[in-house]
């Protein structure tokens, strides 16, 4: 079971060569991703702003959009890779990734999952509203934003670079 997370402008070349079956778009509202050649054939597109806590005139991600993720990701079997990205591949995609990583494991995975994905993505930065949402859906108590947030914030980037997460039984103690 692999996800793969990913920039805005790595997507069409990540969707030749994996080929996933799941497409999770993140982005701004308004956004109009271009069209892929070779779309996969399941695709989730939520729209809300990479923002922190709620603000004037932006549209926060809200409990309905991560159920809809969480639920999304739940149909996906693992046969083929689920693509996460979103606009730079830092912030909503990872969150999102770590959320799904949190969903597929046990209670008290949450903080191997942060450390497992600050050490192949050392730029990520999970939105931590997202965090908390999921955090919030899972029932996890808290221990999702207390994990993301003692990875802290990941190196400075315009861009992250494709990483992924391999969601087996021992992926997050790699």
């Amino acid at each position: 079971m692999k996800l793969i997370i990913a920039p805005l402008h790595e997507v069409a070349g990540l969707v030749a060569a994996h080929q996933p079956s799941h497409l999770i778009s993140l982005a701004s509202p308004g956004h109009v991703d271009a069209p892929l050649a070779h779309a996969p054939p399941y695709r989730l597109d939520l729209r809300f702003n990479d923002i922190a806590a709620p603000r004037e005139g932006l549209t926060p991600p809200s409990d309905a959009d991560i159920a809809a993720l969480l639920a999304f990701a739940e149909g996906w079997d693992g046969t083929h890779p689920l693509l996460i990205h979103c606009w730079a591949g830092v912030s909503r995609s990872t969150a999102a990734a770590y959320a799904v990583a949190c969903a597929r494991s046990e209670r008290g995975r949450e903080q191997a999952w942060a450390e497992h994905l600050r050490a192949v993505a050392p730029t990520a930065t999970p939105n931590p509203l997202i965090v908390a949402l999921a955090d919030h859906l899972l029932n996890r108590d808290g221990d999702m934003v207390r994990a993301v947030a003692a990875i802290g914030r990941g190196a400075e980037t315009a861009w992250g670079a494709p990483f992924e997460l391999d969601l087996s039984p021992q992926g997050a103690s790699r």
